[in-house]
């Protein structure tokens, strides 16, 4: 199974930093919009494959840009959702990374589909769960992964996906190695 990890564009909450980070649902600038589309000469999504979406404003923005057409393979799980890098529970997440929940989902994006693999409660979120029970949900969404057919896109944050690498494999990693807005990387999971 290949998975192609992509980070969103740039956002709201970037334009003032550090001082907006706790606006609550950024969504993409105008040069966040710009990536994406120039983005899409690099990433081909194929009716087959599947899409993991964040469920923020910017992931499900990046999304609807990549794809040129619908896509019925597009599925927003908060296991893919705003994870900090490292990880040290003592911080308190910032706004920025609060998730929808899934009254404000079926509201704002009907027409999605929704996966949670073991999470409970969507206001739990990732974000501050200890690294046994985040290792554990993310074992599983893995595993459900290698179920799909296709390839798998997972459209994240720099921390979440950074923690998903280490996951597949890769060891040693910083906040150096986080992608760029719009960046992607390709993990091949075997």
């Amino acid at each position: 199974m290949d998975i192609t990890f992509i980070r969103h564009g740039h956002a709201e909450h970037l334009l003032n930093y550090p001082k907006e980070l706790n606006r609550l649902h950024p969504g993409l600038t105008e040069q966040g919009k710009k990536q994406i589309v120039a983005l899409r000469k690099n990433i081909k999504i194929m009716p087959h494959d599947t899409i993991l979406i964040s469920p923020t404003k910017r992931t499900l923005e990046t999304v609807e840009l990549l794809m040129t057409n619908e896509h019925n393979g597009a599925v927003i799980s908060p296991l893919v959702g705003p994870r900090m890098y490292p990880q040290d529970l003592k911080f308190a997440p910032l706004g920025c990374d609060q998730i929808y929940s899934m009254a404000e989902l079926s509201l704002l994006y009907p027409d999605k589909q929704y996966i949670d693999v073991g999470l409970e409660a969507w206001e739990e979120s990732i974000n501050q769960m200890n690294t046994q029970q985040f290792t554990r949900l993310a074992e599983q969404l893995l595993a459900w992964c290698r179920k799909q057919t296709g390839h798998t896109f997972i459209v994240s944050h720099d921390g979440t996906i950074t923690n998903y690498r280490m996951m597949l494999g890769e060891h040693d990693l910083t906040r150096d190695d986080f992608l760029g807005e719009a960046g992607y990387y390709t993990v091949r999971d075997v």
